[in-house]
């Protein structure tokens, strides 16, 4: 996703950064068509970008309508999402929205540093992520729960760290050894 971003962004390159998407786009179906948990994350995560207007150049529509192309084939007749939670898919986006609305945003970085690293590292969507995973846990051990809200897998916080640590990662090669550089 990042790799697809910066290239778009920051180096102008609309086939390279489409083709990375219609890569990512695949990825991000497959995972939320097998895991409900990544499906409320990345559903999240597009529908607050969306929301927020951060769908913004060609390879993003690209990558959004490739994920959605690829979602529906995947789960043909829906039964996968039987259960799925309206609520907490309102949660997810959101934490999204709130994140992008607040990510790149002048207003809000001239204000804190605290704010700028804040949002620069999404860290409302993380925080939500969290104490959903948490809450899961909790169930798990005595059965709580409040209705219409699925909570999250711990484990799918750690995944979701990691998916984090990568798009920094990302961010970091791709300054180091692609900006400008004709990717």
């Amino acid at each position: 996703m990042k790799l697809s971003d910066d290239v778009y962004d920051k180096n102008s390159n609309k086939l390279i950064a489409s083709l990375i998407g219609v890569f990512c786009g695949i990825a991000i179906a497959y995972l939320a068509s097998h895991n409900l948990d990544a499906a409320y994350i990345f559903f999240g995560i597009l529908i607050g970008s969306a929301m927020s207007l951060k769908i913004d150049g060609i390879p993003h529509l690209i990558t959004f309508t490739v994920f959605w192309v690829f979602f529906i084939i995947w789960n043909f007749g829906g039964a996968y999402l039987a259960g799925f939670s309206l609520i907490t898919l309102a949660i997810c986006t959101m934490a999204a929205f709130i994140d992008e609305i607040g990510n790149d945003n002048s207003k809000i970085y001239e204000k804190s540093n605290f704010l700028k690293t804040f949002f620069d590292y999404r860290f409302t969507m993380k925080i939500i992520i969290l104490i959903l995973a948490l809450l899961g846990l909790y169930q798990s051990f005595t059965g709580f729960s409040i209705p219409y809200i699925e909570f999250l897998n711990i484990w799918t916080f750690v995944y979701f760290l990691f998916f984090e640590i990568f798009y920094v990662l990302a961010e970091f090669v791709f300054n180091r050894h692609f900006s400008n550089n004709g990717l």
